[in-house]
């Protein structure tokens, strides 16, 4: 249903759909990143975006609607995360797990976070309330974003007819999702390249 009314807006709207879907979910739009980003890279084999500015407009949605987190964060502090917990009591359990990434792993828990749906959104707001200097904010989160969007962006090309599916599959189980389908393309490649040819 989400990518229905996705590319409908893309049709509409162009690469500022992708935008602004990406940016709203860090308040709470309720698609998921993941499906957003498979619907883009599923417009490009539509021939409805060129691939090419449709990447970089979904890697800029991804980025600023995050760094709106660290900002949001960084200036009012712990009253915007009880104001989160306030409209949205299920996401309590995401904030904690959310803290307790960032005390094990510190500022690699930005990394971590990119493949763990609701923790991706909250773990901006919790370092920029301890102040993580911005440089090193960004140095993790955009090169991390970088990566994390292309493979999703290619799984939309390349899965475009499953990507309901394959959506709540990664929401669901995260990064298991993610390593299992990284898996079968490896080897669905290394089958066509080791097929021997047909002879004629």
């Amino acid at each position: 249903m989400y990518y229905d009314i996705l590319l409908n807006l893309i049709g509409h709207y162009g690469y500022l759909a992708l935008f602004f879907a990406l940016w709203l979910g860090i308040v709470g739009m309720p698609i998921p990143d993941e499906a957003i980003v498979m619907t883009g890279g599923l417009a490009t084999t539509l021939g409805l975006l060129n691939p090419i500015p449709a990447f970089i407009l979904t890697y800029m949605g991804v980025i600023s609607g995050l760094s709106l987190g660290y900002i949001l964060g960084n200036r009012i502090g712990v009253r915007i995360l009880n104001r989160i917990i306030k409209n949205k009591q299920s996401t309590k359990s995401y904030l904690y797990k959310s803290q307790d990434i960032l005390e094990k792993f510190g500022q690699y828990a930005l990394v971590i976070s990119y493949f763990l749906p609701v923790v991706r959104h909250l773990m901006p707001y919790l370092v920029g309330i301890g102040k993580m200097p911005y440089p090193k904010y960004a140095l993790y989160s955009y090169s991390t974003g970088l990566i994390w969007t292309l493979i999703y962006f290619f799984l939309g090309r390349l899965f475009g007819n499953h990507i309901e599916q394959l959506g709540i599959l990664v929401e669901k189980y995260g990064w298991y999702t993610l390593g299992l389908l990284f898996i079968v393309l490896i080897v669905f490649r290394l089958y066509r390249y080791v097929k021997p040819s047909p002879t004629v």
